[in-house]
């Protein structure tokens, strides 16, 4: 007869999570090319001193509004300042926006869900009311409402993007947390005497984060796009900052003079990193998804 050893080592091994990702990569390159975008324009933020070829915030009348050359690869605005220049440290501040707030919206959205979908009651009840009452509104509509009623700047943009996005978190942290709580290794650990807190955050949690982790992947880009939106009409942030949208703001009534490359190569970036973001997303879908593997 044989021992269990030897049937342990007949049985296929179900491949890791890094397996299926590096089998997803070489699968579909339309994924690794979305990676690649995406820690490009990380590397960039990163290295923006080095790789910007002029001061982002200098201004030199003279300058104004040069079309692409060799010393100019983009162009100048209309305050003379280096485009290119200022495109890469746009980067910087709308990756430090998209991520700040994914994040915000992260911890908070799964605590709310976590929450109302392991005590159900009155308090889950309170809570899904106050979340579908934000999801009552377009997402764009309610970042411009709170976005005005806070005023321009920084970090209300990031306050304001991270509201919208609330509502998604909670309502799938809440659905796993739901079916999760069926599970025999949840019922034991509650037969056993664990306390709620323990079986929520050691056994629940840490087995309903996959569809929390493929859609923080999605949401940077929609966070970009919104934060882009946001600025191009002045609810954003102001000027002389650069952040993408408000340069294509600045550039959008230079077209009809035909400065055109004011706000296309801004325009151009924030179409590239929202791919990025949502060719990262569609691919671990097909990672994490049982039903896409």
């Amino acid at each position: 007869m044989a021992s269990l050893g030897q049937i342990d080592t007949y049985m296929p091994k179900r491949p890791t999570t890094w397996q299926r990702f590096k089998r997803t990569m070489r699968k579909n390159p339309v994924t690794a090319f979305g990676l690649i975008i995406v820690l490009s324009l990380i590397f960039i933020a990163l290295f923006a001193p080095w790789l910007a070829p002029y001061d982002p915030y200098a201004t030199d009348p003279r300058l104004s509004l040069e079309p692409p050359s060799r010393a100019h690869p983009f162009g100048t605005d209309t305050f003379g300042s280096d485009i290119l220049s200022r495109i890469i440290y746009g980067a910087r501040l709308d990756l430090m926006i998209a991520f700040g707030a994914v994040s915000i919206a992260l911890v908070v959205g799964c605590l709310l869900g976590a929450i109302a979908g392991y005590w159900e009651g009155m308090v889950s009840e309170l809570i899904m009311r106050v979340v579908e009452l934000l999801q009552a509104f377009p997402a764009f509509i309610l970042a411009l409402a709170i976005a005005g009623a806070l005023g321009p700047s920084f970090k209300n943009l990031i306050i304001a993007i991270a509201m919208t996005n609330i509502p998604i978190y909670a309502h799938l942290m809440r659905i796993s947390i739901l079916a999760n709580k069926q599970h025999d290794y949840s019922m034991a650990a509650v037969s056993l005497g664990a306390s709620p807190l323990r079986v929520l955050f050691k056994h629940l949690l840490p087995n309903s984060l996959a569809p929390i982790f493929i859609q923080s992947t999605l949401q940077p880009g929609y966070a970009i796009l919104t934060a882009a939106g946001l600025s191009f009409i002045g609810l954003g942030v102001r000027i002389p900052e650069p952040e993408w949208g408000l340069m294509v703001a600045m550039g959008s009534s230079r077209i009809i003079s035909g400065d055109w490359w004011v706000s296309l190569f801004p325009g151009l970036f924030i179409i590239i990193a929202v791919m990025g973001f949502n060719l990262i997303g569609d691919g671990l879908q097909d990672i994490f998804d049982p039903q896409r593997r």
